[in-house]
């Protein structure tokens, strides 16, 4: 295992402005805009996501957990919590699309939409399939509002252990957490802090390239990366992983090429032809352990590889973005070894 820069690196994910609201209000029906206008202190600041569902108590998510919310703000007490009606919901969608559901009916399709911000809206509901594919997504039942949060300096600390200054280039590294534990803020900031580079400290800015299949990471709305990936940074969003790939490679020239959430068998093969063409891989992936990553195919066959020269666990242990464990792509291949002969590592 690698030295960890710090005993403990938390990605701090209090921050002051409020920027969310400008941004946010404009969507919400007259009685949720005054309830969240209102909304201040340590619930404002943490904010994560804003839980509408139909009929049921209306809920907010922070890295400390669920509470619900009543017309004076943050409550403990469900019976004191506003209960969301299907016509907010419905004022809500029609808010998110602009009052034109056939204009944005594809992205609607995959269940979320982008907002202006770099936020996104998730949504439930009944689902027309047509020959076994989602064709559309109608009769909305939830919706889910998740407050994009750009953390400068996040990965700061991790520089030294993910740059190799002799060759000028970023190792292969898969970032690892269970959701919501930073993996996503701390891969966004590690791709602005690469493309922007510091040549003060021997680091020149790359080119980098970003796969964007859910519109989190550079936030995009209308094909403009609302949140700052970096000035020499060149996105593709709403794009699969796999494909999208290979669609940098060919068009983009990068040097890094950054993604969120491996996990299908293409992702794997794209990863591996991409780091056959010189690029430099950074990613991540769902998991608490590397017993977790084992139980996962594709994952298991690049570790197993040794396609990915680190691997960082993160967790929530002391605040989302804490780093627990870096591994070396060898370390994780012996310790692969030692448990597959039965031997403790």
């Amino acid at each position: 295992m690698l030295a960890c820069p710090h005993k403990d690196i938390v990605v701090k994910l209090k921050m002051a402005k409020m920027e969310w609201k400008n941004q946010i209000l404009p969507i919400l029906p007259p009685r949720l805009q005054h309830i969240f206008a209102a909304l201040s202190g340590q619930a404002a600041e943490e904010l994560e996501e804003i839980r509408l569902r139909s009929g049921k108590a209306l809920m907010i998510h922070s890295h400390r957990g669920e509470s619900f919310v009543g017309l004076s703000g943050v409550t403990g007490s469900f019976s004191q919590a506003v209960i969301v009606t299907a016509a907010e919901l419905q004022a809500v969608l029609l808010a998110v699309v602009e009052y034109s559901l056939y204009a944005r009916d594809e992205e609607l399709r995959r269940g979320y939409l982008a907002l202006p911000g770099g936020h996104r809206a998730g949504f439930v509901g009944r689902v027309v399939s047509e020959e076994s594919r989602v064709k559309l997504l109608r009769d909305i039942s939830g919706i889910s509002i998740r407050i994009a949060r750009a953390v400068k300096g996040a990965g700061e600390a991790l520089l030294p252990q993910l740059y190799c200054s002799r060759l000028q280039r970023v190792y292969h590294t898969l970032l690892v957490s269970a959701p919501q534990a930073g993996k996503t803020t701390m891969l966004r900031d590690l791709a602005r802090l690469f493309s922007d580079g510091d040549p003060a400290k021997g680091r020149p800015g790359l080119k980098v390239g970003i796969v964007d299949e859910r519109s989190e990471l550079a936030g995009c709305y209308l094909g403009v990366p609302q949140l700052d990936v970096g000035m020499r940074s060149d996105v593709l969003d709403g794009c699969p992983k796999a494909e999208g790939m290979m669609m940098l490679v060919r068009s983009m020239s990068p040097q890094l090429l950054v993604t969120d959430e491996l996990g299908r068998a293409e992702d794997a093969r794209a990863v591996e032809e991409a780091v056959n063409t010189g690029a430099s891989i950074l990613a991540t992936v769902h998991g608490h352990c590397l017993a977790d990553l084992m139980k996962r195919p594709s994952i298991a066959y690049l570790l197993q590889q040794t396609l990915f020269e680190r691997i960082i666990f993160l967790s929530r242990r002391r605040g989302p973005g804490t780093v627990e464990e870096i591994y070396g792509g060898e370390t994780v291949k012996n310790r692969l070894k030692a448990e597959a002969s039965g031997h403790v590592f």
